[in-house]
């Protein structure tokens, strides 16, 4: 009820992608013209949302967390983080097509600061290249977060965009095809300098 008509009037704007783990409040959106899933729990949380997802024939981005927003932190534990996040990210994907998800409308993310210490952040950052490996589009979610803040020296999350966009710049560089920002205008000007650059 809250979000429906929030979704419907931006739907006509701009392509909507609508952040869930409740297969009911996937489907609500979707009818009000959400065009994406996004589900943090990797399509685990809720045993209706994959159904709902391949029903719709839509692009779903399936997150890396362990446990749930409330427990995660405690979970953070890894033999290593850069290869455990791979193969339960690989979990996930064959959950999802089993469940009639197309491999063609899966975009992973590696859900940098769910159930990662800041370290952890890092490392997943360092090694970013090796989820491109499952040939799908990668989305990565950096703004604000706290590990920028941990390392930047920065408490408040506002005054966090040039550690932001560092870290933005950083992860197109290595293979995200999606970056998901708080600053847009600014991470926007960043990727076409870099571009401009690169293009040289």
């Amino acid at each position: 009820r809250r979000i429906a008509p929030v979704v419907a009037a931006l739907a006509r704007r701009a392509p909507v992608s609508v952040d869930t783990r409740n297969a009911a409040t996937m489907q609500a959106a979707l009818a009000a013209g959400a065009r994406i899933v996004n589900d943090v729990s990797g399509l685990a949380h809720d045993a209706a949302a994959a159904e709902v997802v391949a029903a719709a024939g839509c692009p779903v981005v399936l997150m890396h967390m362990r446990g749930t927003p409330a427990t995660m932190d405690a979970l953070a534990a890894y033999d290593d983080v850069a290869l455990d996040v791979h193969d339960e990210l690989a979990e996930r994907i064959a959950a999802a097509e089993r469940a009639g998800i197309a491999r063609a409308r899966i975009i992973l993310d590696p859900g940098i600061g769910f159930a990662k210490t800041p370290a952890q952040n890092l490392e997943l950052l360092r090694r970013l290249r090796l989820f491109r490996s499952f040939g799908l589009p990668l989305l990565v979610g950096v703004s604000r977060k706290r590990f920028i803040g941990q390392y930047g020296d920065v408490p408040d999350p506002k005054q966090r965009l040039p550690g932001s966009l560092a870290a933005a710049l950083w992860a197109a560089i290595n293979g995200a095809s999606i970056l998901r920002v708080h600053d847009v205008a600014e991470t926007v000007q960043a990727l076409k300098v870099w571009r401009a650059i690169a293009a040289g």
